[in-house]
């Protein structure tokens, strides 16, 4: 079957329904049945063709005849008449509304209706104005909230997460790599250093034919608009707005220029200044002794004529890595390869959006020796949270499973809330029954710092509490950190001997990199964990592992590096009981 859209598309353009009905005011069962729909075809597994011409997916619960007709027509066609004709009722600006935390479809089709507001800009200018206070389901503290969530919008501009964007990056890379005209390329920039927000995509090749590499560079599908080019350097915008960016040099410079065009600036200005104070001059076009060229074939030829063990690209953020260069400290990085297993994965006994069987075989097919299930907790009925009787039907599908996949240590685990007074949302009686408790703030964020680190602590205090979950609560692009004092939960977690998560989700990457020194070297644990709510999401592991390298993390400072007989023994250990 030849299809127009896949069944993620599909999933978007039902969810956008959905918005749209509401803003509408239409019927609230009307609304869910498309949200439904959307999470129904985000669960399943298979290719939406396979899905259609077997039957399979009409049979699904929640798919009618309604969504039946919508579905075939996007799929068949890649448009939807019926979305279209509902997006040509609201001002497109009025989307924008929605990007603002706390601003839901209801709050907007007020603001739409009673206020005439229609663009982020009217939004700020009725807040500043104080208009807000005079609609019914809204106060000052809300206005204020919108206020700030305004501005973080502003900041967030023109930023893109790497999550988004990495795969985008290594597919032209791989494409450009078959080039025949290219002898080496790579990406450079804020990619390449990891970093868990960007604004673009760098490409440094070298070549004896750089017309011929930018005409193939410019011309590449998915190109949206050219921007310049040149001989030198092109620069094309790729869907989403995102800007790419290459550069074309010679072989013999591209080392030179690799190094200058990862960055970062503040790296490249003191890696000038340790040239200057050693007798060379260098730039992106080489490192000189005078007016020589001195060779270096690759980077880590550049590092050693200054007298510098090799920096990883994750490194280069001027936070002391010249100086542990020149005394031989530079830490052997954690590798996605070194973790046996990980924890914090959902399913669809909360809000994931696979079974608790697809999730288990998709981590049996990983090479990790152990998986934790840790579905949200009681407090968490947004969330479809676990009541107790819950827990019971889970372990036993969980003790099937474990027959089914020996290889694979299941732990037994929840994320259990952190309440506003610190304590967790099971009695002991039930926290005891698991391998491991996960402690997540997921309400309640705007507590003041010396109250929410209060709140933390005492959960980490809790004798069953094993790890505490996403440490701020951010959201990147979309929700400022809770306000915490980390250092003062990570000086507690040390003497508790409890860890700390590294949330590898992209939409979080919590704990910030910028801290992880510091837990590391108060020698507080880290555990890298994916926080997985689809079979998908397992492989966002991998971004943790950028946040770990970045903090400076070897295999010895993340705890799910642990083999599985001492990860049981240590989990045990975990209990300050």
């Amino acid at each position: 079957m030849n299809l127009q859209a896949d069944r993620h598309q599909v999933a978007e353009a039902l969810e956008e329904i959905a918005v749209l009905l509401e803003l509408k005011g239409e019927n609230p069962f009307k609304v869910r049945a498309y949200s439904a729909g959307a999470r129904t075809l985000e669960s399943v597994d298979g290719d939406l063709g396979s899905l259609m011409s077997s039957g399979r997916l009409w049979e699904m619960k929640g798919i009618g005849a309604a969504l039946k007709e919508k579905i075939t027509e996007l799929a068949q066609t890649g448009k939807l008449v019926y979305l279209e004709k509902l997006r040509k009722e609201f001002p497109e600006t009025l989307f924008d509304l929605l990007k603002v935390q706390g601003l839901g479809p209801k709050k907007v089709k007020v603001l739409y209706e009673e206020l005439g507001i229609e663009s982020l800009e009217q939004l700020e200018k009725a807040c500043r104005e104080n208009r807000l206070l005079k609609l019914a389901g809204f106060g000052q503290k809300t206005q204020e909230k919108v206020l700030k969530g305004i501005e973080f919008l502003h900041t967030a501009s023109g930023r893109y997460l790497y999550g988004d964007v990495i795969d985008t990056a290594e597919g032209i890379l791989h494409k450009m790599k078959k080039w025949k005209e290219i002898e080496r390329v790579s990406l450079g920039g804020s990619l390449r250093r990891g970093k868990e927000m960007v604004k673009d995509v760098d490409i440094v090749a070298a070549s004896t034919k750089p017309q011929a590499v930018m005409d193939k560079f410019v011309a590449m599908p998915g190109v949206v608009q050219v921007l310049a080019h040149g001989e030198t350097k092109s620069s094309v915008i790729l869907g989403k707005g995102l800007q790419c960016d290459l550069r074309v040099v010679t072989d013999k410079e591209f080392p030179y220029a690799l190094h200058h065009f990862t960055g970062s600036k503040e790296h490249n200005t003191a890696m000038r200044t340790r040239a200057k104070e050693t007798g060379f001059k260098m730039n992106e076009y080489g490192l000189f002794k005078g007016e020589k060229l001195v060779p270096c074939n690759d980077e880590a030829a550049i590092f050693k004529a200054l007298g510098l063990a090799y920096i990883p690209p994750e490194l280069r953020e001027d936070n002391g890595e010249i100086e542990a260069a020149e005394r031989g400290k530079i830490p052997e990085l954690i590798e996605l390869g070194d973790l046996r297993g990980f924890f914090h994965v959902h399913s669809t006994y909360s809000d994931g959006r696979n079974t608790l069987a697809e999730m288990v075989a998709a981590a049996a097919e990983m090479d990790i020796e152990y998986i934790g299930i840790s579905e949200h907790s009681q407090t968490a009925f947004y969330a479809g949270g676990l009541k107790e009787a819950d827990i019971d039907r889970q372990f036993t599908e969980l003790d099937h499973l474990q027959k089914k996949y020996p290889k694979l240590r299941i732990f037994r685990g929840v994320e259990s809330d952190i309440l506003p007074d610190g304590s967790l949302d099971y009695p002991d009686r039930v926290l005891k029954n698991f391998d491991f408790v996960i402690g997540s703030v997921h309400a309640s964020f705007n507590m003041p710092e010396e109250e929410m680190t209060k709140r933390c602590v005492r959960a980490l205090e809790n004798p069953y509490c094993t790890i505490l979950g996403h440490p701020t609560g951010r959201l990147l692009l979309n929700r400022e950190a809770f306000k915490i004092d980390l250092h003062a939960i990570i000086d507690r977690a040390a003497n508790l001997g409890k860890i700390v998560e590294l949330n590898a989700n992209p939409y979080r990457l919590d704990l910030d990199w910028r801290v992880v020194g510091y837990a590391k070297e108060k020698r507080v644990r880290l555990a890298i964990d994916p926080d997985a709510h689809d079979t998908k999401g397992l492989s966002d592991i991998r971004f943790g592992i950028n946040m770990a390298r970045k903090g400076g993390l070897t295999k010895r400072d993340v705890f799910n590096t642990l083999p599985v007989a001492a990860m049981e023994k240590a989990l045990a250990q975990t209990r300050t009981h």
